[in-house]
């Protein structure tokens, strides 16, 4: 892989390398993406986009200021974490720098023995099942665009259609997909978009925007 900056595919790219962003990083950007992630913070986890990285950093769309305290760490679709610390922050995006030396190509390809599957945001959550005529107890563990897990006493069959009610949440139709002694998963009759989600994680997982938030100049 050529160690030379790629040219900027987007409006978006373009207006950055005028504006100097690519010339400050610190080593060489690799690769352009545009790739759902997981930011995981000491209050939650919070989707994010991977828009490129470089051997010693990422830059990432944000749908929402930074976690002001505790570790962060980038988490893949995959599974792979990386330990990550802010550099620089504007209206959309932000730079991070790496912790430790990371393998860009494993980065990049992402490689899992399982197949690949959509982002999930894990919480615990109270909720309301209600399944036809019955209704009880639940608890959300983990939601994604298109489905969630949840844990409950009501005895449920696969297929068998259901509603979820979170607070802070829209109200979650879907049918049961599977079950295991006590845990389900719901696939769900409308899907999220991811900035959709997104919003929905932050609500249910607020924090407190560092202090003093401004923009920094790009030195990630």
């Amino acid at each position: 892989m050529s160690g030379d900056s790629p040219q900027p595919d987007a409006p978006e790219d373009a207006a950055l390398a005028q504006s100097g962003f690519l010339e400050q990083r610190s080593g060489p950007r690799l690769s352009l993406l545009l790739r759902a992630a997981k930011l995981i913070a000491e209050t939650g986890e919070y989707l994010c986009i991977i828009r490129d990285i470089s051997l010693k950093g990422v830059r990432l769309r944000l749908f929402h200021d930074v976690p002001a305290d505790g570790e962060l760490q980038l988490e893949l679709v995959n599974g792979q974490r990386f330990a990550i610390e802010p550099k620089w922050r504007d209206e959309t995006h932000a730079g991070f720098t790496f912790r430790e030396p990371i393998d860009v190509d494993s980065f990049i390809l992402e490689p899992s023995p399982f197949p690949k599957r959509q982002l999930r945001l894990r919480m615990q959550r109270q909720a309301v099942l209600v399944a036809g005529p019955a209704s009880g107890a639940a608890m959300l563990l983990d939601i994604s665009q298109s489905g969630a897990r949840i844990a409950a006493r009501l005895p449920l069959a696969l297929e068998q259609r259901v509603r979820l009610e979170v607070e802070d949440l829209p109200l979650l139709y879907g049918k049961v997909r599977w079950r295991d002694n006590g845990y389900y998963g719901v696939v769900f009759t409308n899907t999220f978009r991811l900035d959709e989600l997104a919003g929905l994680a932050f609500a249910l997982q607020p924090f407190a925007p560092p202090a003093g938030n401004a923009r920094t100049a790009a030195s990630a």
